[in-house]
């Protein structure tokens, strides 16, 4: 097992990523970004990304085109420039986005401790999350390992702790009788 160094320690814990730089865009050094976020909007709202290691890219300009961010960055105003950052993955700092009450990262979900909230049976651990549409939907992997699925949504999703590892559901009457 490989031990992280401080500056993989650091960018695991305070940096999420956020996209990819997919291609050039245009003759002034813009490169286009596929977004790993929520929007292209959300990307684009930011003064600054950061490499994989951890090297801070100051945003000059940004906006969206047909679903995908457009950036231009700080010393990088020429075609030949911006085709050198091409296939590089892009950070988001933590620290410069204030999430809503009751918000959580992706990443801060996947792992948690899935419990029921009312006997304290553990389910399993929370596994991945899907983006519906009307409300996410958790996966949760058993100890037995099963899979179940059940809805992001107050009624169930009674308390979320991500310093704690844990999350406590109240299940839907009969959302988990198949999984018997």
């Amino acid at each position: 097992c490989r031990r992280l160094s401080y500056v993989e320690e650091i960018m695991q814990k305070d940096f999420l990523e956020i996209g990819k730089v997919v291609n050039i865009h245009g003759l002034r050094g813009d490169v286009k970004i596929q977004p790993w976020c929520d929007s292209a909007e959300f990307l684009c709202a930011f003064d600054t990304l950061y490499r994989a290691d951890g090297t801070p890219m100051s945003v000059e300009a940004a906006r969206v085109h047909k679903g995908m961010a457009v950036v231009r960055f700080a010393g990088f105003s020429t075609p030949e420039q911006a085709e050198s950052l091409r296939n590089t993955v892009l950070y988001m700092n933590r620290d410069d986005v204030e999430l809503e009450e009751g918000t959580y990262f992706i990443r801060d979900l996947i792992g948690l401790q899935v419990v029921d909230a009312d006997t304290g049976a553990v389910y399993g651990r929370l596994e991945e999350v899907l983006e519906t549409g009307a409300n996410d939907v958790y996966t949760i992997r058993t100890p037995d390992g099963k899979q179940l699925l059940f809805p992001a949504i107050g009624d169930v999703v009674i308390e979320t702790d991500p310093e704690q590892g844990i999350m406590r559901i109240r299940p839907l009457e009969g959302l988990f009788e198949d999984a018997d």
